[in-house]
């Protein structure tokens, strides 16, 4: 029997598919070739005491940890070693040309952006890429917070955020050891406490000397202190920002933060009376607001300041019967004759207009 042969367009359609399956063979093959498994790489770099020196003299350790390795964020997710390594292809590696270690580092960081493209954006506009480029070789970069091979959940403890800023701000992390803020993180884990990133920003710190920073303080602190439910937690007043904002101080820099954030003023923002790093508890018999110690911070932009005048301050609460009742009656005082006067002027204003009204239309009538 003579089998009838293929129609012509089955028959080109199984060439196209055995050619479009050579194509995938090939192009896999190339792609496990330019991408090893991690495995490979690992063969070599998980020997203990794997090393190259560079041209300064400093070792450069090569051995990676392959079990911190898998349960970082990376190993996790299945990262390849060569998305991270892109120049390395195959064995032997690319010479290495940095002198040293840190212009190693600063060669490699850059790969962040290849996955983390909006955080390393934010990077470029910050306090560190500044210092960076003004010539800081030791300013922060992605590797110095997050780590290299051993990249962590962020804030995962939530101390560690802290304790990363402390590798190059060690003088000002002891101050918030000691301070309201940082002895709760440190001593209890407590989550509400405001750690460095929640005052500075996480990859676009501003700069904290500027007339704007300290102008938007105020707004950082009422983050926090502003929130009701989190301040009833701890008893704290829940009107800080409300009292603040409706003194002569916080007005004004209200006023200057809408209209002239660059410009400096004088009036005092949260910080120049309790503290910025080392702010104590406000019963704590060091802390600057405390009865004892307030003339001398009030004396700080009031340096004719006498025994009496700290006690014009309310200390944030409201002003009421039991607590403050002196500003209390005052208060209610004003708020009662204010609008009586106004509105008895008003009043009278209206009645004379009213009357001088009937005059003319009685004259008018009697013409």
């Amino acid at each position: 029997m003579i089998r009838a042969p293929l129609r012509q367009p089955r028959a080109r359609w199984l060439v196209a598919a055995g050619v479009a399956l050579l194509v995938l063979l090939a192009w896999a093959a190339t792609a496990s070739a330019d991408q090893p498994d991690n495995q490979v790489c690992l063969n070599c770099h998980s020997n203990p005491g794997l090393s190259t020196t560079l041209a300064s003299g400093e070792v450069l350790p090569l051995t990676v940890d392959a079990q911190v390795y898998n349960s970082s964020m990376h190993g996790q997710k299945g990262q390849a070693c060569v998305a991270c390594h892109t120049n390395i292809s195959g064995y032997p590696h690319p010479k290495i040309t940095a002198g040293d270690r840190r212009s190693f580092q600063l060669e490699r960081y850059t790969q962040c952006q290849s996955c983390h493209q909006t955080e390393y954006k934010q990077t470029l506009d910050s306090n560190h890429a500044r210092a960076l480029a003004g010539g800081n070789r030791n300013a922060a970069i992605c590797i110095d917070c997050h780590g290299a091979h051993d990249v962590k959940k962020p804030g995962t403890p939530r101390q560690e955020i802290s304790l990363t800023c402390r590798k190059c701000h060690s003088t000002i992390y002891d101050q918030y050891t000691g301070s309201v803020h940082g002895a709760a993180l440190a001593q209890t884990s407590n989550p509400d406490v405001p750690v460095c990133t929640d005052c500075h920003g996480v990859h676009h710190q501003e700069d904290p000397t500027t007339a704007a920073f300290r102008l938007k303080s105020p707004s950082i602190c009422a983050n926090c202190h502003g929130n009701g439910n989190l301040m009833q937690k701890y008893g704290i007043s829940t009107n800080v920002m409300n009292t603040y904002v409706a003194d002569f101080h916080g007005t004004t820099v209200t006023l200057f933060e809408k209209q002239s954030p660059d410009q400096q003023t004088n009036k005092a923002v949260c910080t120049d009376c309790h503290g910025i790093h080392d702010i104590k508890q406000v019963t704590n018999k060091d802390a600057t607001v405390v009865k004892q110690n307030l003339l001398k911070t009030c004396q700080k932009c009031h340096p004719d300041a006498t025994v009496n005048f700290p006690d014009a301050w309310v200390g944030h609460w409201q002003p009421s019967a039991t607590s403050n009742p002196l500003v209390y009656y005052v208060n209610l005082f004003y708020k009662i004759l204010i609008p009586s006067v106004i509105g008895g002027m008003g009043l009278f204003v209206a009645v004379d207009a009213g009357r001088r009204i009937w005059d003319r239309l009685r004259r008018k009538k009697g013409a």
